[in-house]
């Protein structure tokens, strides 16, 4: 069943096209990556998909069979459409778990003069959330950072804080932006692991975009490739590292050529 549809979809900024007649389909259940060298439009697709741009005129964007194309943010949220961003943007004052319930809030039931008149049921409510989200910080790792401000995680946990502050809003589909940015090698593969386990527990559907190739030929169903906002490739992860143009995409631009070929056969 295809969860996410794009047909058409184009973005410019003045002279510049940024994104270009992009069509391609995300199935339910199913890891799909998003790659491409600098400047190749991988954000601008995800802004596009979440509402922080409007698509260009003659775009179609439908998500689990409802057309979005120009709705706000909130509303594609709402839908079910959840994202991580490459730069954190996490609470800092805020603790580990208070970040979480943010992610929760858009399931809140009672509205703001309910502790007026039903306290009782509002802090009933308030106690099954919280034992809610420590489970899902049980579950990444970070139940035992619960009551700390945020801005004292280290680099991966912060990781793992806006991972899971994504899932307290329970998607159908993620978005998850260079997941990997700043991270060990090793932190990247706990990560990964991670996400793979929680796509799982949760029946998710994920895009990722990633420039640590070795993480999305290895985890990823189906790979787009985008350069200069069109989609140049797609397919399996053996199709694509061996397709001709997407090797030449990458060629003297980020990557010298063995370590192109070495990345994509990793």
């Amino acid at each position: 069943m295809t969860l996410l549809e794009t047909r058409n979809l184009s973005k410019s900024f003045g002279g510049l096209q940024a994104i270009d007649k992009v069509s391609l389909k995300v199935e339910q259940n199913t890891i799909h990556g998003l790659i491409g060298p600098n400047g190749s439009g991988k954000s601008t697709f995800f802004n596009l998909l979440t509402g922080v741009y409007q698509p260009d005129e003659g775009s179609r964007i439908s998500f689990d069979g409802v057309d979005i194309t120009n709705s706000p943010a909130h509303a594609i949220a709402g839908l079910g459409l959840a994202r991580t961003f490459q730069l954190l943007r996490l609470y800092g004052e805020l603790s580990v778990l208070d970040n979480v319930m943010v992610g929760y809030h858009p399931h809140t039931k009672y509205g703001p003069l309910a502790p007026l008149f039903n306290g009782a049921e509002v802090r009933r409510q308030d106690k099954a959330v919280k034992e809610e989200m420590q489970e899902l910080l049980e579950f990444i790792g970070l139940a035992d950072h619960a009551e700390i401000p945020a801005a004292e995680l280290s680099g991966g946990q912060r990781r793992l804080l806006a991972l899971g502050r994504a899932i307290a809003m329970r998607p159908k589909m993620l978005l998850l932006d260079e997941p990997g940015a700043g991270l060990s090698p090793v932190n990247v593969d706990n990560l990964m692991a991670t996400i793979m386990t929680l796509k799982e527990r949760y029946n998710l559907t994920i895009i990722v975009v990633e420039h640590i190739l070795k993480v999305v030929m290895s985890t990823c169903d189906t790979i787009s490739v985008l350069d200069h906002g069109q989609k140049i490739s797609e397919g399996t992860p053996e199709f694509v590292k061996n397709d001709p143009a997407v090797v030449e995409a990458y060629l003297g631009r980020e990557m010298a050529d063995e370590d192109i070929r070495a990345a994509m056969d990793a």
